[in-house]
This record gives C-alpha cells, structure tokens and sequence, in this order.
C-alpha cells in the first residue's frame, strides 16, 4: 500500500537530503550521473524519486512537477511522512536583470510571491519566506571556489507562466533587486519553515525576461551539470577552503 496519495515509497527509503528537480526526467539524469549504489522508490504519477549516495552520503532526489502546488505537496510529504530534514531545489529560472546572464546560477535568499496561497496561510500579513542561511552560505563560498558564475540574492515565484506583459508584471519585485524568476523556490520556503526544516534553491538560468534571449532545450541537461554538482556538494556537507583551512 503506497503510503500518500501521490507517493508509493515506505518510510525510510528517503535520505534526510533530497534534491528537488521539477522535470522526472531531471531526476532520473541526476541519479544516474551522479549517484552511487541507486534504487527507485517511487513512479507513481510519473514524478521519479530515487535515492543513493553521493560521497558516502546518502541523498535522495525527487521530482516535484510544475508550480508552487505540485511541489508544495511533494515538499509536505517529504517533511512530514518521510523525515526529510534537508530540500534543496534544483531547477530554472528566468533572468529579471540585465546582468543575469543565461547559464549563470541564481541561489536564491529570498523570494517573493504573487500566489494565493500565502494569503491563505497568512492572511494580511505578506509572508517573507528565506533559505537557511546555513546552505545558503555553503553554496555561496562553494560557488566561488568552484569558479562558477552565479548571484546570490532574492528572486520572485509566479504562478502564471504564460502572461500577456512578460516583463511589466514584475516591474515591483525588479525595482525592489529580483534577480530571477521561477514558479516553486516562494512555495518550498513557505513549507520549510512550517515543519522548521532547512530549504534551498538553487536555479540555472535558462532565458531572459529581460533581453528575450533562451537556452536551447537541447542542452540543458548539459545545463544543469554545475547547478546539480554545487547541490549535492551542499548536500553531502563537503566543507569550504575556509573550513579546511580552520581544522589545519
């Protein structure tokens, strides 16, 4: 008997880190190419999750679907059912800057929000969902070690993809210093932080909103190689210049 109504996995065969791309097919990339000793554990609705280790750790990666909803349930689940303790989404992003460059990596700190479903869980309050600092400032010095082209700042979630003033509807959020924008990294930080569990998003920019430039869907599995190895690197706790050099 599956354990949710949209997971068929039994408890324990997550690890407490799972890496959350939106696509199965992500997931299924993620687990082959970088993952040692994997297994699936769930197909059910075709949203692939496997787990397996990466350095020794185990890590697990989950696919989530599209939008703030699907991941939110996925996120909810993971949390509450199967003791996750760690959710690092792996995903895209569009540029809102001029200097966000496609191909670059947003690690988002902060992110706004034009779904209803923060005004259902908080009212009149405007909900100001964050990352875990601790990962956040993992990523960020990895980043940097690594040499990869990356910003670190807030970004905005929408839950309209397709909209008649592509640009103009964020002009709010990019006034305020939005660097890019995706449809799930407001909802993972929102369920985090109910189940007091650390969250981060990590997203490859694929197109501009600002230039109109894309990726070639083609390449981005490609794409994604960096974006998925600084995740894990986060994942599995690998420590910074900084840190090694603290234990010597």
């Amino acid at each position: 008997m599956q354990t949710t109504p949209h997971n068929e996995a039994r408890r324990g065969d997550y690890a407490e880190t799972v890496l959350l791309p939106g696509d199965p097919q992500r997931a299924e990339w993620i687990a082959s190419t970088f993952l040692e000793d994997v297994r699936c554990v769930n197909r059910l609705r075709g949203a692939l999750g496997y787990t397996g280790r990466f350095q020794g750790v185990p890590v697990s990666v989950q696919t989530t679907g599209i939008g703030a909803p699907s991941l939110a349930i996925y996120a909810h689940e993971l949390l509450e059912t199967y003791g996750a303790k760690t959710l690092i989404r792996v995903g895209t992003c569009g540029g809102l800057a001029e200097h966000i460059k496609l191909r670059s990596l947003v690690i988002s700190q902060s992110s706004s929000s034009d779904s209803a479903i923060n005004s259902q869980l908080f009212g009149f309050y405007d909900y100001a969902p964050s990352a875990n600092f601790e990962l956040l400032r993992r990523a960020a010095e990895r980043a940097v070690e690594l040499g990869l082209d990356h910003h670190v700042g807030q970004t905005a979630s929408s839950d309209v993809f397709y909209h008649p003033d592509v640009l103009g509807r964020f002009a709010g959020v990019r006034a305020h210093g939005a660097l890019a924008v995706d449809m799930e990294t407001n909802a993972l930080y929102t369920v985090a932080a109910r189940f007091r569990a650390k969250a981060l998003s990590i997203c490859t920019v694929v197109d501009s909103l600002v230039t109109g430039e894309e990726t070639d869907p083609a390449e981005r599995q490609e794409l994604f190689s960096d974006m998925v190895r600084l995740a894990l690197d986060v994942a599995a706790g690998t420590p910074t210049a900084e840190q090694r050099g603290s234990r010597l």
